[in-house]
């Protein structure tokens, strides 16, 4: 599958093209993703680094192909707002952190950032194989616990689509804007900041739109 080239991000210093490429589209193809591919894109998030090596992600996967009861659990989970759109995505995905060390039951204070890490190598390879994912916080965290059983320790953190993207054409108009406007990130200045914390006169924050 062809890599998804639609509104490339530019920035002021090359990057991998592969990362420039990696969107959230909310238009979707209505085409299957493959199980061998699905394997692909998470087997990539396994190679994310975490602390103590403990990978404390895990992902509940629903698919409309193949496991559709858990696919439309994790729909009614989703805020209406996200709905409509992400239905027509082939794959939703809940990502959940393991909130305790295996090693020592210890609080670990660093797995919702292993799993962020763990979701963003999934996303790259996703991008790499064609594929985009849109990541939400608009759930709600008791549907997917009461839907799925989800016990304590495991913390649900985001909800994400995964599929082949499709024409925004079939937006309404305001998300297609949203889907066709033109991608921009903070310039460095704004978020780097060597030697120490800036003072106020070395702040940017005048730079980009928030």
């Amino acid at each position: 599958m062809a890599a998804d080239i639609t509104n490339v991000l530019t920035l002021e210093h090359e990057i991998l093209p592969v990362l420039a490429q990696r969107r959230s589209p909310r238009a979707y193809a209505d085409q299957p993703v493959p199980a061998d591919v699905l394997h692909q894109v998470f087997a990539a998030a396994s190679s994310a680094s975490s602390c103590f090596g403990e990978q404390p992600w895990r992902f509940l996967v629903g698919t409309r192909a193949g496991s559709a009861e858990a696919y439309d659990k994790i729909l009614a989970s989703l805020a209406e707002f996200n709905q409509p759109w992400a239905k027509a995505a082939p794959v939703l995905v809940v990502s959940i952190a393991k909130t305790h060390f295996s090693h020592d039951s210890n609080p670990n204070a660093w797995a919702t950032h292993d799993v962020g890490q763990a979701v963003a190598t999934l996303a790259i390879q996703g991008a790499a194989l064609g594929l985009q994912i849109h990541q939400m916080a608009g759930f709600s965290v008791d549907k997917v616990r009461a839907s799925f059983g989800v016990p304590e320790g495991y913390a649900p953190v985001a909800v994400f689509t995964l599929g082949y993207p499709g024409d925004p054409a079939g937006l309404p108009d305001a998300l297609r804007d949203r889907e066709l406007a033109p991608r921009v990130r903070k310039p460095l200045a704004e978020f780097v900041f060597e030697g120490g914390w800036p003072q106020p006169e070395g702040e940017r924050y005048d730079q980009a739109p928030v």
